[in-house]
């Protein structure tokens, strides 16, 4: 990114990323009977430096429909645990075989298997107990967890790495590529988007534009992030470039092309902002979150 395209979303992420940063820091102190080698491993994976993407599109959502970006926090931490534990248990030798992730050895590598899995299972329950917990009132908290476990379920994250372990390299339809990735990737960027409009209390013309936001964004990210995979920068992107050719699986690089792939990310970047229009000045971090999708470099 330009420093030009990247002030606006800096300026208007910054805030919120550290109330996030806290807000994590804080759940995951955990009480004396949780194991401290699991403890660290929690917070190891956790606390790593990252995007945020997710738990910034609750809040950014919230606030594009004029709630409270307090009030969604909880959602916002929920929802970037589970996202992390989908990246141990997509980092380890079972699945994607990773060895790095956001710049040093994943969980796996630093912890060993077992209690890499184990800290994944305890993420994503924790997830829970705190939308339950912390999201007031009881009926929004129980809509947000029916919402969250729709999206990391059978039918959505996790039948989307299932098919994707299976083998994209037998896809050929453009179609049938999306269906993995809007469910690997794009199901937890349109769920982020749903919470916070659910704890904000958002009208029906307003969730409508934020869906499809939401559909266009979680599409483009995963294009932009097989367009890194062919052409990023190790060091900039904190893993393995590269990996998705050598083990033969297919991207949107290599069904469309490079340049095809740019341009139909650009188009769906083009739409996301479209559906914003309707909510006005509310959603400029939304705006500006989008474009960065766009432009980003890890």
């Amino acid at each position: 990114m330009t420093e030009t395209s990247t002030a606006p979303f800096s300026h208007l992420a910054a805030s919120a990323q550290a109330l996030i940063a806290d807000a994590l820091d804080s759940y995951t102190r955990l009480p004396p009977d949780c194991p401290p080698q699991l403890a660290e491993a929690i917070r190891y994976s956790l606390l790593a430096p990252g995007k945020r993407l997710r738990p910034l599109l609750v809040l950014m959502a919230a606030e594009a429909c004029g709630g409270n970006c307090e009030a969604a926090l909880p959602a916002a931490c929920a929802v970037e645990m589970v996202h992390a534990y989908s990246l141990i248990h997509d980092d380890l030798p079972c699945m994607d075989d990773d060895d790095m992730r956001r710049g040093r050895p994943t969980c796996h590598k630093a912890f060993g298997e077992a209690l890499a899995v184990l800290a994944g299972d305890a993420l994503l329950t924790l997830a829970f107990e705190i939308l339950a917990r912390e999201v007031r009132p009881a009926r929004v908290a129980a809509d947000c967890c029916l919402e969250l476990a729709r999206a990391a379920g059978p039918a959505a994250l996790v039948g989307g790495q299932a098919d994707d372990l299976d083998g994209t390299s037998g896809v050929t339809d453009v179609a049938r590529l999306e269906s993995i990735h809007r469910r690997k990737t794009g199901a937890m960027i349109q769920v982020s988007i749903r919470l916070g409009a659910m704890i904000a209390r958002g009208s029906r013309r307003q969730r409508s534009a934020l869906e499809k936001y939401s559909q266009a964004v979680g599409l483009a990210f995963q294009i932009v992030d097989d367009l890194l995979d062919v052409g990023g920068d190790e060091k900039a992107l904190g893993k393995r470039a590269g990996k998705d050719a050598e083990r033969g699986k297919l991207t949107f690089p290599g069904l469309l092309g490079v340049d095809e792939s740019r341009g139909r990310a650009e188009q769906l970047i083009s739409e996301a902002l479209a559906a914003l229009k309707s909510l006005g000045p509310q959603a400029e971090g939304l705006e500006a979150l989008a474009r960065a999708v766009l432009e980003r470099n890890h």
